[in-house]
């Protein structure tokens, strides 16, 4: 007979134990039998065979600690995105950024290191929250004394923006953020803003409305 992973099973005996690689056992009022996983452990900690597992877990698990600090400070935003799938899709974007690390070995490999790479900046730019557009690329800020300089192109129609600024600890995996509403005028392609957080480890996110609603919003 062969039995698959996990099984259901008929008998007037009942059976809750385990025989040989067979586990017995009762779920929800049905007959379960399943096959030993086989996981070791003390294997996996030590053994080279598991060595590409372990750093793959390794980075994986930074990488998704990273993704949620950050996520955390644009709730709101992810909001209104009202994409269920966003939070899979930005563990993708953050594991890729990762992966332009090539100073660290593969298995301590970090999004901070790849987001120092321009490729690793573009690639969380490019970044779509939802349905709703991208800020444009050609969208630069420039550090002053007291404030920063933010300009975007002329095809970004909008009467008014919020400008999150986030500082992440990568060794924490926790995250501060301040938010400031700019009022636009027609015409108007560069604003300015305060400089928080006067450290290198700091994200920018812009958020475009118009008459109330999000036109566009991402990493700038």
């Amino acid at each position: 007979m062969i039995i698959s992973t996990m099984a259901t099973y008929e008998s007037f005996i009942k059976l809750n134990g385990t025989i040989g690689d067979l586990v017995f056992y009762n779920l929800n009022g049905k007959n379960i039998v399943r096959r030993k996983s086989g996981f070791n452990k003390t294997a996996y900690k030590k053994s080279p065979s598991y060595e590409k597992v372990r750093q793959n877990s390794s980075e994986f698990g930074h990488c998704s600690k990273v993704g949620k600090a950050i996520r955390i400070c644009l709730a709101e935003y992810i909001a209104e995105a009202q994409d269920a799938l966003l939070y899979q899709k930005f563990a993708k974007t953050m594991t890729a950024i990762k992966d332009f690390d090539t100073v660290a070995e593969k298995g301590n490999r970090t999004v901070k290191a790849g987001l120092k790479t321009n490729s690793g900046k573009r690639l969380l730019q490019q970044f779509q929250f939802g349905n709703i557009p991208a800020v444009p690329e050609n969208i630069q800020i420039y550090l002053g004394l007291w404030d920063k300089n933010l300009s975007f192109g002329k095809e970004t129609d909008a009467d008014e923006m919020d400008v999150i600024t986030i500082k992440i600890d990568y060794n924490t995996y926790t995250s501060e953020s301040f938010k400031e509403n700019i009022k636009l005028q027609e015409n108007q392609y560069e604003i300015n803003f305060e400089n928080h957080f006067n450290e290198e480890e700091i994200l920018h996110f812009v958020c475009f409305r118009k008459h109330g609603r999000i036109v566009k919003m991402g990493f700038a």
